[in-house]
C-alpha cells in the first residue's frame, strides 16, 4: 500500500483560504487583516510575548522573595548508602568512583538516615549530628574536609 493510492473522504481535504483575490471571494479589500494598524501591514511580525501593548504578564505578577548567593549546595548521602560501599576509607573521590554522588569537588553532607554495620573512616564537608554520633558508636571517624 502507497500514499498515492488512498481515495480521499469527502470532507477530509480543505481548499485553503485565497485571500486578496476580489471582494466576491469574501476575503478581498483588507484580505483577512482587519482595518488599519501594524498587523495589516506588510513585514508586521509580533513576539510571541506581546500582549498588544498591554502591561505584559512578566511585569504584572509581583516578584517575591530573594535568592541568597551565598548558599552552600550539598550533595547529599545518607548512612544506608555508605553501608552498601561494603568500603573501609571513603572519600568524595570514592563516593564519585562508585557513582553515589555526581562531583568529587562539589560540598558532600552525610546524613544519619539508616544504619551501619561496619567501622569506615568517611571524610566529608559536613555531617549531621545523628550520622555522626552513628560512625563513632562503631569505632569510625568522621574527618570535616
Amino acid at each position: 500500500m502507497r500514499l498515492d493510492s488512498f481515495k480521499t473522504v469527502l470532507g477530509s481535504t480543505k481548499n485553503r483560504k485565497r485571500i486578496g483575490r476580489g471582494h466576491g471571494s469574501g476575503h478581498g479589500k483588507s484580505a483577512g487583516r482587519g482595518d488599519k494598524g501594524a498587523g495589516q501591514r506588510s513585514g508586521n511580525k509580533t513576539r510571541p510575548w506581546f500582549e498588544g501593548g498591554q502591561m505584559p504578564l512578566a511585569r504584572r505578577l509581583p516578584r517575591r522573595g530573594f535568592t541568597n548567593i551565598f548558599r552552600k549546595e550539598y550533595q547529599i548521602i545518607n548512612l544506608e548508602d555508605l553501608a552498601r560501599l561494603n568500603v573501609d576509607i571513603i572519600t568524595p573521590f570514592v563516593l564519585f568512583d562508585n557513582g553515589v554522588i555526581r562531583s568529587a569537588y562539589k560540598p558532600v553532607k552525610v546524613l544519619g538516615n539508616g544504619k551501619l554495620n561496619t567501622k569506615i573512616d568517611i571524610t566529608a564537608s559536613a555531617f549531621s549530628t545523628s550520622a555522626k554520633v552513628k560512625i563513632e558508636k562503631l569505632g569510625g571517624t568522621a574527618i570535616v574536609q
